[in-house]
Order: C-alpha cells, then sequence, then structure tokens
C-alpha cells in the first residue's frame, strides 16, 4: 500500500533549506528508510521520497518497485519541496523522479541527494542505509586538538581507478592502506571520489554530490577505506568540486525544467572553458545544498579534510572570458561576491563545527588574503596551493644545466612571498596531463641527468617552507602520462633508478616528520634563512631549517652535472654537522662517490660575527642536508671534509 503523504517531513523543517542555513540538507532530502506512525496500523516502515523543483507542475517518482511507471508526489506547502512515503520499500530500491515542467514537458532525473547509485553508464539512485561501525574513535579525537600549521604534512595524491586499475574500495584498504604507510606519508588526497559519469573527467564532473562512486564499491565500503586509513595514522583529503557541474541532461542542469541550482544567464552561469554550469551562490537553498555537502563528506565519512578545486574560477566573474561575456558585480567590479560570501561561508562553519579539519583552496592568482580567518577579511581557507612555486620551479627543472644559470631567480623568487600565504607545495595530477609530459621527461639529457635531477628536485622540494604534495606515480619516476583508464606503470617501480628514486620518497618523508625544523615554523620567518641564494654561476641554493627549540639542519642543493667537491658554506655553529641525506647514495641509485663521510666540521672565523666555515662535498645534480649535533665531538676535522 502507498500512502499519499510525506512521511514524518513537513514544511517547517524546511525553512533552514530556504534561508541558507540548512547544513545538514541529506537528513531531510533524498531517499530514507523511515518509520512513520498510522493511526490504524502503529508503525510502518518504507522509503521516504523528497526532492525541490519549485517550478514543477507534477513530479513522480519511478523505480523498479512501480515498474517505472510512477507514482504521484505530492508538494509540502510552501515548500517547493515535492514528497512521498511508499510502504514496504527497503535498501536497494532503484528510483528516479520524472518532473513534468512548467511547459509541459516530461523530464527524468537522477535524485541530487541521492546516496548510492548505480554504475555508469546506467544512472539510477539506490536507496541506501549505512549500517558501518567505525574503529577511527582515537584518530578522531586527536584530529580535533591538531594544529595542522605546525605539523608536518606530506600528501600523496590519488586517483582510485588509476593507482591499480580494478581494485575496489576494500582491496584499496590493503594494497593502498599498506603502500602509502611504507612511503611515509602524512595524508592521501583523493581525486573526485563523488559520483560521475564520464571517467575521462577524472571526477572533476560529478553529477552525484553526495555518493562516493559505485565504481569500487558501496558508500560503507569507501567507509572502510578511510577507516583502514585513520587506524594506520593517515588522513584523508577529499577534493571538492563546488565550482561547476556537467551538463547532463538526467543531472542538476536544468533540474525542473529551469536554471534551479545554476545561473539561468549563460554569462554568468556557464564555464566557457568546461562546458559545465556554475552554481547560483546567491541563492539560499543552493548554500544549504554546498554547504551541507561539505559537512556530509566530513560527519558521514570521516574525511579530514577538503581541497576545493578551481577556487580561482569561483572568484572572479570575468574567469577565462572575453569583455561583454561576463556580468559585472553591483558595483561594477570583476569579483563574484556571492561566490566570495559563500566560500567564507563554508570555511567558517566547518573550522567551527569540526575543529581540526583542513580546507585547502586550490587557487591560482593573487587573490588576497585566501588563508587568512574570516574574521579578518579573509576567505578562510586553512591552506593554499602555491601554484607561484609549482610553475617557477618546473621551468627551472626543464631547463638545460647550461642555461640555469639565467634562470637561478626562478627557485628562490618563492621566499618573496612565503608567508604571504599558509602554503601547500603541489606536484600534481595537473602537472602530468594533456601533453606536458611526466616528471621524468621534463628534465632533459639521458636517465642519469633525470633521475638525479629529480632527487635533488624533490629534496628541494622537502626542504622548503611549505606542506608537500605530489601525484601517485612520481614518486617512482612514472614515464608516461597520467592516463585514468590505465594502471601505474608498477612493472618497472623496481627497476634501477625507478626504485631508488622511490626509496628516496621513503627517507624524505621519514627525515622530514622526524626533524622539526622542516616543519614547526613553516609559517614564520624564523624557521628560515638563506645560506646563499645567489650562487646562480655554480646552480646551488642553501638554506637553513629551524626548530623553535632551536635545532638547525642544513639544506644544500647542486643543479649543475659538475660535483662541487670543496663547496664552502657558511653556518651558524661550528662543530660537527651530520649529513642525514645525500640523494647520490648507492641506495638511491646514485654514484656513491660523492659524500662527506657521514659529517663535516664547521670551524669558527676569526670575524667575530659568529659564522663557521665547513668544506662540503656536493654531489653533481645531488642534495645534502646536515643537522649540526652540539653533542658530537670532532676528533680530527680533516676525516670528515670531502669525499665519498
Amino acid at each position: 500500500m502507498a500512502f499519499d503523504f510525506h512521511g514524518d517531513l513537513r514544511g517547517w523543517d524546511l525553512e533552514g533549506f530556504h534561508q541558507g542555513g540548512d547544513t545538514e540538507l541529506w537528513k531531510r532530502l533524498g531517499a530514507h528508510r523511515v518509520t512513520i506512525q498510522d493511526d490504524e496500523r502503529g508503525s510502518v516502515d518504507g522509503v521516504r521520497f523528497t526532492v525541490w523543483a519549485p517550478n514543477a507542475r507534477q513530479v513522480q517518482v519511478v523505480g523498479d518497485f512501480n515498474w517505472w511507471t510512477g507514482d504521484e508526489m505530492s508538494l509540502i506547502p510552501g515548500s517547493g519541496v515535492w514528497g512521498r512515503f511508499i510502504e514496504g520499500l527497503d535498501d536497494g530500491t532503484l528510483y528516479k523522479f520524472r518532473i513534468e515542467t512548467a511547459d509541459g514537458r516530461w523530464i527524468e532525473k537522477t535524485d541530487p541527494m541521492g546516496q548510492f547509485f548505480e554504475q555508469a553508464p546506467n544512472n539510477g539512485g539506490i536507496v541506501y542505509t549505512s549500517r558501518y561501525l567505525w574503529s577511527d574513535d582515537e584518530w578522531i579525537a586527536r584530529r580535533s586538538t591538531a594544529q595542522a600549521h605546525a605539523e608536518p604534512m606530506s600528501i600523496y595524491e590519488v586517483h582510485l581507478g588509476g593507482w591499480r586499475r580494478g581494485l575496489s574500495y576494500l582491496e584499496l584498504a590493503e594494497q593502498l592502506v599498506d603502500y602509502v604507510k611504507w612511503q611515509g606519508y602524512t595524508h592521501v588526497e583523493l581525486m573526485p571520489v563523488a559520483e560521475f559519469p564520464f571517467e575521462g573527467s577524472w571526477g572533476y564532473q560529478g553529477t552525484g554530490y553526495f555518493a562516493p562512486t559505485s565504481r569500487f564499491g558501496k558508500p560503507d565500503d569507501f567507509r572502510h577505506l578511510v577507516d583502514k586509513l585513520h587506524q594506520a595514522g593517515i588522513g584523508v583529503i577529499l577534493d571538492w568540486v563546488p565550482g561547476h557541474f556537467p551538463k547532463d541532461d538526467f543531472a542538476l542542469g536544468r533540474f525542473d525544467g529551469t536554471a534551479l541550482y545554476e545561473h539561468a544567464d549563460p554569462r554568468q552561469g556557464e564555464h566557457q572553458d568546461w562546458g559545465t554550469y556554475i552554481f547560483n551562490y546567491g541563492r539560499n537553498e543552493v548554500k544549504s545544498f554546498l554547504v551541507s555537502n561539505a559537512l556530509y563528506w566530513i560527519k558521514e565519512f570521516h574525511i579530514d579534510g577538503l581541497r576545493v578545486d578551481a577556487v580561482a574560477s569561483m572568484l572572479y566573474l570575468d574567469y577565462s572570458r572575453n569583455e561583454g561575456e561576463w556580468v559585472p558585480n553591483q558595483y561594477g567590479g570583476r569579483e563574484n561576491l556571492e561566490a566570495i560570501d559563500f566560500l567564507r561561508y563554508v570555511n567558517k562553519h566547518l573550522y567551527e563545527r569540526e575543529p581540526g579539519i583542513l580546507m585547502i583552496a586550490e587557487e591560482s592568482t593573487s587573490f588576497p588574503g585566501v588563508t587568512r580567518p574570516v574574521d579578518q577579511g579573509g576567505l578562510g581557507f586553512g591552506f593554499k596551493w602555491n601554484m607561484g612555486w609549482m610553475n617557477d620551479s618546473l621551468r627551472y627543472v626543464e631547463a638545460d644545466p647550461v642555461h640555469r644559470q639565467y634562470k637561478h631567480n626562478l627557485m628562490t623568487f618563492a621566499m618573496v612571498y612565503a608567508y604571504s600565504e599558509n602554503f601547500i607545495l603541489p606536484i600534481s595530477h595537473d602537472e602530468v596531463v594533456h601533453g606536458k609530459g611526466s616528471m621524468v621527461n621534463k628534465v632533459p639529457q639521458d636517465d642519469f641527468r633525470k633521475f638525479a635531477t629529480l632527487r635533488a628536485f624533490y629534496s628541494y622540494m622537502w626542504a622548503f617552507p611549505g606542506k608537500k604534495l605530489t601525484f601517485m606515480g612520481n614518486e617512482f619516476g612514472q614515464r608516461e602520462e597520467f592516463n585514468e583508464s590505465a594502471s601505474l606503470s608498477w612493472h618497472y617501480a623496481d627497476t634501477p633508478n625507478h626504485h631508488g628514486l622511490k626509496q628516496l620518497f621513503t627517507d624524505l618523508n621519514r627525515i622530514y616528520k622526524d626533524e622539526a625544523a622542516f616543519w614547526e615554523l613553516d609559517n614564520d620567518p624564523d624557521g628560515f634563512r638563506w645560506i646563499n641564494a645567489d650562487d646562480s654561476a655554480g646552480n646551488t641554493f642553501s638554506w637553513l631549517r629551524r626548530s623553535r627549540s632551536g635545532e638547525l639542519i642544513a639544506c644544500l642543493f647542486n643543479f649543475s652535472p659538475n660535483p662541487h667537491n670543496e663547496h664552502t658554506v657558511a653556518l651558524p655553529r661550528e662543530g660537527t654537522w651530520t649529513e642525514i641525506l645525500n640523494t647520490d647514495s648507492a641506495a638511491y641509485d646514485g654514484t656513491g662517490q660523492f659524500g662527506n663521510y657521514g659529517r663535516v666540521i664547521a670551524t669558527a672565523t676569526h670575524g667575530g660575527d659568529g659564522a663557521a666555515l665547513a668544506q662540503v662535498c656536493l654531489p653533481p645534480l645531488g642534495a645534502v642536508w646536515l643537522k649540526w649535533d652540539p653533542a658530537a665531538t670532532a676528533t680530527d676535522p680533516g676525516d670528515a671534509g670531502t669525499g665519498a
């Protein structure tokens, strides 16, 4: 028997939705197993279907339970929301909504709040109730008191379908977790997991904002993957895409025949580059939808942070548009004031609601205050990707070594603005697609120079102020560009050069986490000091990293193919500096011929300035890290100068 009412949902339950303040909309809209009270029979179990379609003439719920013929839904007064309770339905029920538009057309749509969908190319919603029991209480408790800016963060970016193709969430919970734990990353960042129809979009054109893609299993299987990562001490960041959505006719676009989630004017509501719609951030119901979606992943799936995709496209009304193709804001400017208000709202709400989570902006412009708190006039993100650092440093390593002396400032310029925001240094999937070539193939000349340069570059990256992110495959020197329809090339990951690079990443992460000098003062100028920023002729760079307690690590880099056997550096302390990393080590498939016998001795000068000089052997295309050891006794300075 079907009941022609809305279960336990009433108009006043939706007031927050219409005011833009409903942050848990998934509990009200969508398909839910509920129990209602019938005057004659008492408790009755079934599924409540609800959908927002304010401009529809009629709405029906269709599915396998009614042979796709349609059961009429009724309008909840004053809400624009249609509802229907159907007795006897349970999890696994397949459904969609059929909508008669204002102009008399019938269109079929999937549930915007659906929590589980059929696998593409099918797109029906599946009624689903989580029964997962979490085992990550210790992790969540620790997260609530975390101080992310003063803690280590090295992120492994993963496309779940391409890491090892064919693995399910449950299989990834074993293989991916073991690998990431062995490599030593603190976090994984998953490219968009929310359901998407076109595999070539990598998930960035999603149609099921509240549903982990069914390609790899059920929603509780994804919960299990997150849980296992947490139990292994690994945080989970999820790519979140509130900037645009695709035009697939079964999804959000023109949902009830009108521009419901998007702007009607294509100058405001369409991305020319991507062929997608832009959310109408000024509409309260859209704000409720999106902020609820952000909180949903954190509450329901214990996600530790959201990396917000394409923030620049949200901030500017003229983003990738020519003159006359955009509509100025009310003050005649190019800033999208409604999007800015929305980003401030979602960041402020999430940080207050779930202390310890991370909100990360992929933002490529100089928009001020991206990581400044909202109450100080900022956007309220915790971190921002440092796209300037990424572009400049890659231009440097792509240059032939003989030409690097003319591009020296590309590697030093980032320190000019290093403390203007809280930065993450990203070498992401965007750098190894669309003809840009893999990281290995960006570097000129033979394999020795390619891999030696990469070892030096990643060591430079791990020692530079800012948190770290690298895309899967970079850690072993994937030679091919990223291809979402194929696995990484694991068959050569343990061959010469590749294996050494992979081992280096393990050691970089271990040393990085062990040494507070690399992360404790990431956002404080006291944590960094140049030793020599001006040796363009030698293609060398050197600096000091410092912890709050005064621990010192000297980081030296040689991007020339020539060794500097007696490179003189001025260090702030005399005595023993222990070599804690040398990228020319045979363990990393280097030559093993250019080292410092495990330490160098710094001898005080007579200038009275407190400086001490040391002779350091810098390997060709190599990096050396030296840690000051105040307790060590330098018995014979001559045995610790240069050499193998």
